[in-house]
């Protein structure tokens, strides 16, 4: 069987699978369900072009990964074939873990359990299947390997999932802010000592980068109405808990029913059991349940799937500082007359929180720019035209909701 095909991406043209292992496992079927789960949740609630998945993404960060590995190459970094494989395998499967509509699932059917620690034990679930395959791409994501920059064009502050969906929720939201020059940061990219560093000429790309994913996080991820819609539906799931904890009957497919009726750590994600049917979760079980529920007779999980599959959605104001404990209440007061319902369940309508956005992490794994002379500066340090420096902290602001 060939096994080398092309696939057709809008943002990239052809992309084209080099390995057959790889393409072994985009034919996994943990791997396919990533066709099933938006990249950005509920985010087409606003932009309603926001329709792209998971699968997509993790074959154009794959695909980046692929010219990163030829750029480096050209300016006599040694990659082995197997370090090109291992690379590949590890951005190809980063996001394998993830559950329907990203992070609500992990926050509201686990308990404390990261999409990267799933994603993590699904590899070695894969790597038994297949003889040991996945060992180089497992230590490369683990960050165990010695060749520390293998690992940063994986998951670092400039790595080629970050270049991938900042270029790719720009293309399909239309927010064109998040637009940047992919290919020539990948062009300005270079190793030092194994560690990943950006050539001194690189570094208004760079710059542009941070900024884009700064307009990114205020202009979508961290949109006002997709954090309401994001807070309805983690209530739902929660509230869909604990009415299953308390014995009553929920329409659930078996494997959301599963997750809903039991909790789980990450402790318990080496049965095989619950990796099963976790693999069989999608956005599908949770639209279905909710499109059902909106007919339930317990208030609180009706009105807030109505309102959801209605779009219908709370309101939410935004403030510079937190809102005060006696605002909170008497907003859950207000809910409880309106609708009818125990002070407890108040807490399902009004929430509050804060969002935090941040250009640049000067804590942990920095950037490093090299310089013309052969030395190098963290990018707080070389750069001139953006505040970047040790002193930078994250923009905050805080949040409420509310039924009108």
């Amino acid at each position: 069987m060939n096994k080398k095909k092309i696939i057709n991406d809008p943002i990239y043209g052809f992309i084209t699978i080099h390995h057959d292992i790889v393409f072994d496992c985009i034919e996994l079927p943990e791997f396919q369900r990533l066709r099933r789960i938006k990249q950005l949740g509920l985010t087409h609630l606003v932009y309603p072009g926001a329709q792209h998945t998971r699968f997509q993404h993790v074959i154009g960060a794959m695909h980046l990964m692929y010219i990163a590995v030829k750029s480096l190459r050209s300016k006599d970094v040694k990659i082995s074939e197997e370090e090109e494989i291992g690379v590949l395998l590890a951005i190809l499967l980063h996001d394998i873990g993830h559950g329907p509509f990203s992070h609500s699932l992990e926050e509201s059917i686990l308990t404390d359990v990261h999409h990267e620690h799933i994603s993590s034990v699904l590899m070695h679930q894969i790597n038994t299947k297949m003889n040991g395959a996945l060992d180089l791409a497992i230590e490369i994501f683990e960050n165990k390997y010695p060749r520390k920059f293998l690992h940063q064009l994986v998951s670092s502050q400039l790595d080629m999932d970050r270049l991938d969906y900042l270029r790719r929720d720009s293309f399909y939201t239309g927010v064109s802010e998040g637009t940047v020059g992919i290919e020539r940061i990948i062009q300005m990219l270079n190793v030092k000592d194994d560690e990943l560093i950006v050539d001194q000429k690189g570094i208004f790309s760079v710059e542009k980068f941070l900024m884009a994913r700064r307009f990114m996080y205020w202009q979508v991820y961290l949109h006002k109405t997709s954090i309401a819609a994001d807070s309805m539906l983690l209530n739902i799931l929660r509230r869909a808990k604990e009415l299953i904890e308390r014995g009553e009957t929920l329409f659930a497919s078996p494997y959301l029913h599963f997750f809903l009726a039991n909790r789980f750590t990450n402790e318990d994600l080496q049965n095989p059991e619950i990796l099963e049917n976790f693999c069989n979760l999608d956005d599908s079980e949770i639209i279905s349940a909710i499109k059902v529920w909106q007919n339930v007779e317990d208030a609180t999980l009706s009105i807030l799937c109505q309102k959801l599959i209605q779009r219908n959605l709370l309101k939410i104001k935004i403030a510079e500082t937190p809102y005060s404990a006696e605002e909170i209440a008497a907003r859950k007061q207000e809910v409880c007359t309106q609708l009818g319902i125990p002070l407890e369940e108040a807490d399902y309508f009004i929430v509050a929180g804060k969002l935090s956005n941040n250009t640049y992490n000067t804590d942990g794994d920095t950037l490093k720019i090299g310089m013309k002379d052969g030395s190098l500066k963290e990018l707080s340090e070389a750069s001139e035209i953006y505040n970047l420096s040790a002193d930078n902290k994250p923009t905050i602001k805080y949040f409420i909701t509310s039924l009108n």
